[in-house]
């Protein structure tokens, strides 16, 4: 689904370039300790970012690490009002405030923040979402279960934001308004980086929610992981792993350094190019007059459905059933796999149980003439098709029971996340 808004005034979206929210902290809890601001140059800090080509900054004096020592709310307003007293009006880019508290997102608004960022997904104070409704601002929404980034794993990620989307409509805040942040970090003990790497590496499946994407990465734990460094000499990994998000779909980017994040986030997003549309624009000269008008009414847009969990959402935003959903799911996700070493008479069967299922399989010219023993082919289709075709191989006669079993391995381990990232 096309994401085209406007966030505090700035677009944001596909067709706009990726947006860039320097992250000021006033937290001396933090677990990186060289991205903490002091009060005295809160100004000038922002400013830097602003002149290195932030657009929004994002004003946080709690800190969200999960081992951080807890402070009271009294001490999170004490360091956030003042430094939004000196923002105001001293910085000429939207301001968002990094906090879970409803009445200190309500003083911030008053005092000229535009953006609220809710690592809870509105879950922490049940007061955040009817503020954010009666200021009618953005809000981040971070995916989140009972505490904040808690979601294990992408799909855990898909329906938590479900769910936290849901309510945050119901409450009245305005579709166009919803940010939504997949929760990267380690926010909980059992959270290892495999389930980080999984969903930058599956960030395209948050498309189906039609909203922007805010990705926070910089020197998280997870980096740290991979280059064993202390987060002080993680930049060049952060900027690595953000390029990836970028290309992968992100239209935001939270970071504490904004002026080499930015030069990665151009070559991602020029790498990444355009998503695939068409309409009237593409062929208004070629059309006589009936045809041209009727064009109006008409446009296409490629859909990059990467799990078929994902395409029952896709069926429901155009008013599919449910059922109908669960039954089509399996046709919008195609897999092309190559069997290494098969037997001529093994190939020419799989061929020919892959037509009659609606897929297809590509031998060598040698195979169907029989002048030689073995071959490879590469077997296409749908993850639907393929699994009635292995399905029908099981109960065949040579190894085409073993080839049909590691046909379905093969399938199952594209949503393995221990398979693959682990």
């Amino acid at each position: 689904m096309v994401v085209d808004t406007t966030i505090a005034g700035i677009t944001v979206g596909d067709a706009h370039p990726v947006r860039i929210m320097g992250a000021i902290n006033l937290s001396r809890e933090s677990f990186y300790k060289g991205s903490v601001t002091e009060p005295e140059n809160v100004v000038p800090a922002a400013e830097q970012m602003v002149a290195e080509g932030a657009d929004f900054i994002d004003v946080g004096a709690r800190s969200t690490w999960p081992l951080a020592d807890k402070i009271t709310k009294e001490e999170e307003r004490k360091r956030l009002i003042p430094a939004l007293e000196q923002l105001t009006g001293n910085v000429d880019v939207p301001i968002s405030v990094d906090t879970q508290c409803a009445d200190l997102a309500r003083d911030a608004l008053e005092m000229g923040a535009r953006i609220i960022n809710d690592v809870s997904g509105l879950s922490a104070d049940p007061g955040m979402a009817e503020v954010v409704h009666e200021y009618g601002c953005p809000v981040v929404v971070m995916a989140s279960e009972r505490v904040p980034g808690d979601v294990i794993g992408m799909d855990a990620v898909m329906h938590s934001l479900v769910r936290i989307i849901k309510k945050a409509e119901n409450a009245g805040i305005a579709p166009e308004q919803i940010i939504i942040d997949p929760a990267l970090g380690k926010w909980v003990p059992e959270k290892v980086p495999m389930y980080d790497f999984e969903t930058i590496d599956q960030m395209e499946r948050l498309k189906v929610f039609g909203k922007p994407v805010l990705s926070a990465i910089s020197r998280k734990s997870f980096i740290g992981e991979v280059l064993d460094k202390p987060p002080a000499d993680r930049l060049i990994g952060s900027i690595a792993a953000t390029a990836i998000a970028v290309y992968k779909g992100a239209h935001i980017i939270r970071t504490h350094d904004v002026a080499d994040t930015g030069d990665a986030i151009r070559v991602a997003e020029a790498i990444r190019g355009r998503n695939i549309t068409a309409g009237k624009p593409d062929y208004i000269e070629a059309l006589d007059d009936h045809s041209a008008k009727a064009m109006d009414n008409y446009s296409v847009e490629a859909l990059d459905i990467t799990s078929a969990k994902d395409a029952p959402g896709y069926f429901n935003r155009i008013g599919a059933t449910g059922t109908g959903g669960r039954v089509m799911k399996d046709k919008t996700v195609y897999r092309v796999l190559k069997i290494n070493n098969v037997t001529t008479t093994e190939a020419l069967i799989i061929k020919q149980e892959a037509l009659s299922r609606g897929c297809d399989a590509a031998l060598p010219r040698d195979a169907v003439s029989h002048e030689t023993d073995s071959v490879d082919l590469i077997l296409m289709g749908t993850e639907l098709q393929l699994n009635r075709l292995a399905a029908k191989l099981e109960c065949q006669a040579r190894d085409l029971p073993v080839i049909a079993g590691l046909v379905q391995t093969a399938l199952q381990r594209f949503n393995d996340t221990i398979y693959r990232y682990g």
